[in-house]
């Protein structure tokens, strides 16, 4: 009966699922779209401390803020309902894939009605940036910290750890001045020390049972060492899908080729996890064109790791691939937050937010001009002229209008539908 007041929220969850497309930097956005400005559930402010805590993890960052949200209205179960509405749609789609995948081609997806998704995710990450920025920077230092954070974040933005290290950095740079306060202190929250013993217990028993699997060849130990892996990475891996994936290519397509590893199973049962090259690509193609989070992928990897074994095979597969990937950034971010929510009652903390945010506001202006090199803009002709109107007019209805993010989703898929014909 509890959770029947919150059916609003997660039918506001469920929406955003099958419509935030465009990644973590386009999700967050349509977050502040539908959380902050329609539905109040959270402040402005509070969301951009949801982001830049979960930037310091390691997982899925846009799940892990969402399931946060739900953490908030309603505690631990809301939280992980709330997690479980926002994956599913988008690892059964993916999941489904990787049963279709040789009838399906992920380039005439992106040059269809998808053609114009991506300059649509430039925008909603450009109006996070311009209404995050009027929240946060505010000082001198402050603009420092996020033209700094900007131009290191654009230089080197395909490296993991940037994103943390610049997160610490300026939060030690604003720390240097002594005359910001907190204006409260926090109330303390009880930390449950459960999550975190529970993910530590997984992560090494995964890791032993997987290798016990390997050495002694135990029939079908693909399923465990298919856990183990995807577990693994969503317990390691900073910097979002553009770190997950490749990580997935060297673990599934080059490391099964390699003279180690063939030595190491020359006697096997060939259960070793391998996917064909021109497969991993097409499912690291298809979820940029999903809704909902890039660590959906491991439904598609998963499925595809297991399909020569029969269909119920594979939909374990696609299943392990879904639950092992998340579960690390949800037993993370539960354990974690009320540690960082105690630790803001500190007045070094407290100043150390103000730099933490201008990095975040850094990293999103960063994240937009990295995101344009990716979309045709340069030139008068039609293409070009296209996605500049879909950027701009996507910062615009977010900005001046009421309409809601998945009102927006279908007038670019509709556009890009009209542009196919």
């Amino acid at each position: 009966m509890i959770l029947l007041r919150h059916i609003p929220f997660l039918k506001a969850v469920f929406l955003h699922s099958v419509s935030a497309f465009g990644g973590p930097q386009g999700h967050f956005g349509m977050v502040m779209k539908t959380f902050v400005h329609r539905r109040h559930d959270v402040t402005e402010q509070e969301l951009l401390e949801y982001n830049s805590f979960c930037q310091l993890l390691p997982g899925a960052s846009s799940t892990q803020v969402l399931t946060l949200i739900g953490y908030k209205r309603g505690g631990i179960p809301l939280a992980i309902l709330t997690l479980a509405i926002w994956i599913a749609p988008a690892c059964i789609l993916m999941g489904a894939f990787s049963f279709l995948l040789e009838f399906f081609d992920s380039k005439s997806m992106s040059e269809g009605i998808f053609k114009f998704i991506q300059p649509m995710a430039v925008g909603f990450l450009a109006f996070a940036a311009t209404r995050s920025f009027r929240l946060a920077i505010h000082n001198n230092i402050t603009r420092v910290i996020m033209v700094v954070s900007s131009i290191t974040t654009y230089l080197l933005f395909k490296s993991p750890w940037i994103f943390p290290i610049l997160l610490v950095i300026g939060g030690f740079v604003t720390n240097l001045s002594d005359k910001r306060i907190p204006e409260k202190a926090q109330p303390v929250k009880k930390i449950k020390w459960g999550n975190i013993w529970l993910f530590a217990i997984i992560f090494l028993t995964a890791g032993i049972v997987s290798e016990m699997a390997r050495k002694n060849d135990w029939p079908n130990r693909r399923p465990l060492n298919l856990f183990e892996n995807n577990y693994r990475f969503g317990s390691l891996v900073f910097g979002g899908g553009q770190v997950l994936i490749p990580m997935m290519y060297e673990q599934y397509v080059e490391r099964p080729k390699s003279p180690v590893v063939i030595r190491k199973n020359l006697n096997k049962k060939g259960n070793v996890i391998s996917i064909e090259r021109n497969d991993f690509y097409t499912g690291a193609g298809m979820v940029r064109a999903m809704p909902g989070p890039v660590f959906s992928v491991a439904s598609f990897m998963g499925g595809t790791a297991m399909k020569d074994k029969g269909t119920t095979w594979q939909i374990l597969g696609c299943l392990i691939g879904s639950v092992a990937i998340f579960l690390p950034s949800a037993l993370l971010v539960l354990f974690f937050f009320p540690i960082w929510h105690n630790l803001q009652r500190y007045v070094i903390v407290y100043r150390a937010l103000e730099g933490i945010n201008a990095v975040v506001v850094g990293i999103m202006v960063a994240g937009t001009i990295y995101m344009m090199r990716d979309v045709s803009v340069i030139g008068f002709h039609t293409v070009s002229m296209v996605n500049l109107v879909v950027i701009a007019g996507t910062w615009a209805m977010l900005t001046f209008t009421k309409l809601p993010s998945p009102v927006i989703v279908m007038i670019c898929l509709l556009l890009g539908w009209v542009f196919h014909l």
